[in-house]
């Protein structure tokens, strides 16, 4: 499938970073006037003067705190609670409230990139149940002008049957489940070649299952959203990672930290969303991943992520007490010019031990003793330090590897 859900997914660089400088500072302003949680975190804050690196982190663990403390939306959002259409819950727990208007979360266009057109049946295998995934993707194919069956996870049988009579053109729902329910048609002996398309997100969709699909001649294809947030990224026909969405600011950060890292190094994804009702600034997701170098083969110019990497929270209890990655961070802010950081967490016998190994270009015991000492100071536990050669550590956003056995 060819063509682009619009004109902003071919525009320049140049032209994108100029539009979104003058709509983040509004955002800005609108979530420090309608949202009181951002009231108070951005109190200092002049919207026209900021710099977004500069701004607070917000974590999911910061929700549900001020959830807590005052329901159901902890102050983040920036409408009153009788204007959402729908509240969700998802595990926390967290709740989401619904945006207003067409696509609140903004998936019209990553089934678009799927080959999603209007007039199409969708068979969506998403819950409906308690938390927002099933809504999202039928509020993005309904933006689209398409119908939805509202099928839902499970029920297997059923749900062949059911696309063998409706002949729906695309599936949505996590990887494998469209394969389970090719296999029960086989089974049963039902057509369901009408199934050209599939959009899949919400679990791993690794090669074994990509290839499966390319046998039976679909075009499937995945993204990279959450409850929170909406999508963030989605893959195109070119399949060369997840190009992201044009309504949301991601950046890639230190572990544990609000940090920006360099392109193609691997950290923490941060988001900010430019969403009226709920307006999350620099929203930690928790992932890992990495930022691709140049723009896709497909046209779609915006930044490109490597996909999921693993989780960016590395906490580790040594001897009774925490050990966090933005410790880490914090010892090596401490000493300029280094390389990447790793804290290895192991056991001698039945006691803890810490190894921090830091890349350095000079490895001297003066270099290695300041920096035990530091460790000591910041995470208030002993531990040792070893001086690797620049570019030992590996690439993959790891700041705490705990070694122990489970």
């Amino acid at each position: 499938m060819t063509g682009f859900f619009d004109d902003r997914e071919t525009r320049s660089a140049d032209q994108r970073a100029a539009e979104n400088a003058q709509r983040l500072p509004a955002q800005l302003a609108h979530a420090k006037r309608h949202a009181p949680a951002y009231a108070a975190l951005l109190a200092d804050l002049d919207p026209r003067e900021a710099n977004l690196a500069a701004l607070p982190v917000t974590r999911k663990s910061d929700l549900i705190a001020a959830q807590a403390a005052a329901p159901p939306f902890g102050g983040f959002t920036a409408v009153a609670v009788a204007a959402v259409p729908r509240v969700f819950a998802s595990p926390g727990p967290i709740h989401e409230p619904q945006g207003a208007g067409a696509d609140p979360w903004r998936y019209a266009r990553a089934l678009h990139a799927t080959g999603l057109r209007p007039g199409m049946l969708l068979h969506n295998c998403f819950a409906y149940h308690f938390t927002p995934a099933g809504m999202m993707l039928e509020e993005g194919a309904r933006a689209l002008g398409c119908p939805v069956f509202p099928a839902g996870p499970g029920n297997t049988e059923s749900q062949a049957r059911a696309a063998a009579h409706l002949r729906p053109g695309c599936y949505s729902g996590t990887p494998d489940f469209l394969r389970t329910i090719l296999e029960a048609g086989d089974a049963l002996g039902l057509d369901l070649s009408c199934l050209r398309f599939g959009h899949v997100t919400g679990g791993a969709f690794l090669p074994a299952l990509r290839s499966f699909y390319a046998a039976r001649g679909l075009v499937v294809q995945q993204s990279y959203g959450t409850a929170d947030l909406g999508l963030i990224a989605y893959e195109s026909e070119a399949g060369e990672g997840l190009i992201c969405d044009e309504d949301v600011l991601v950046e890639i950060v230190h572990p544990g930290t609000g940090e920006p890292l360099p392109e193609g190094e691997v950290g923490e994804v941060l988001v900010t969303t430019f969403s009226a009702t709920y307006p999350l600034i620099r929203f930690a997701t928790g992932d890992l991943s990495a930022v691709l170098p140049g723009a896709s083969p497909c046209g779609r110019s915006n930044t490109r992520l490597r996909g999921w990497m693993g989780r960016a929270d590395q906490a580790a209890k040594v001897r009774g007490m925490f050990v966090r990655p933005e410790q880490v961070a914090e010892v090596m802010r401490a000493h300029p010019g280094l390389g990447r950081a790793r804290l290895v967490i192991g056991l001698d016998g039945m006691r803890d031990t810490m190894l921090l190994r830091v890349e350095a270009p000079v490895r001297d015991a003066a270099l290695v003793q300041s920096l035990t000492a530091s460790l000591q100071a910041v995470t208030r536990l002993r531990g040792t330090v070893d001086l690797l050669e620049p570019g030992a550590l590996p690439n993959d956003g790891k700041v705490i590897d705990d070694t122990r056995p489970a």
